[in-house]
């Protein structure tokens, strides 16, 4: 019986979580703040959080993650710029780390989608095999019958004479 839980993650759930807690690493924060962030947000613990980023979601942002603690390096190393420079810089890098964060949808999709296709091809050819199988097993019957019929009448015909 494969009931989908009442308390299972979404994938909205997931990329609010994943959005949350790459942002407090861009930021300096930590991922503690960022899961208590998050479960004040979908009404579930910061527990529940921290477990789903470290069993789940973090594997799959592993190089967004990278980034983001580059881009936070990056702006604790550059110091004050000026406001415009600074804005330009804030958007490239939210530019390149929503890129990674597409590319690695579009690849866990890819990899879902292949595995699902993978399923159904399997199970098309067992069926195929099980349908090959029984047309097997029907004109062994037909023919059985055949020869019942034949056998009848040949019965029939003996006790007539």
């Amino acid at each position: 019986m494969n009931r989908t839980r009442q308390d299972a993650w979404s994938s909205d759930e997931d990329v609010i979580l994943a959005d949350t807690v790459l942002q407090y690493i861009r930021e300096g924060k930590t991922q503690l703040e960022a899961f208590k962030d998050v479960a004040k947000q979908l009404s579930r613990t910061s527990a529940a959080c921290g477990f789903r980023w470290n069993a789940t979601i973090r594997k799959n942002y592993q190089d967004v993650v990278n980034v983001a603690k580059e881009e936070r390096k990056n702006k604790a190393h550059k110091g004050s710029t000026g406001l415009k420079g600074n804005m330009l810089e804030g958007n490239q890098d939210t530019i390149e780390t929503a890129i990674l964060l597409l590319e690695n949808m579009r690849n866990s999709y890819s990899t879902e989608h292949s595995v699902h296709k993978k399923e159904q091809e399997d199970a098309i050819r067992k069926l195929e095999e099980e349908n090959n199988h029984l047309r097997t097993e029907l004109h062994r019957y037909d023919e059985a019958w055949k020869e019942m019929g034949n056998l009848w009448s040949w019965v029939r015909s003996s006790v007539k004479s």
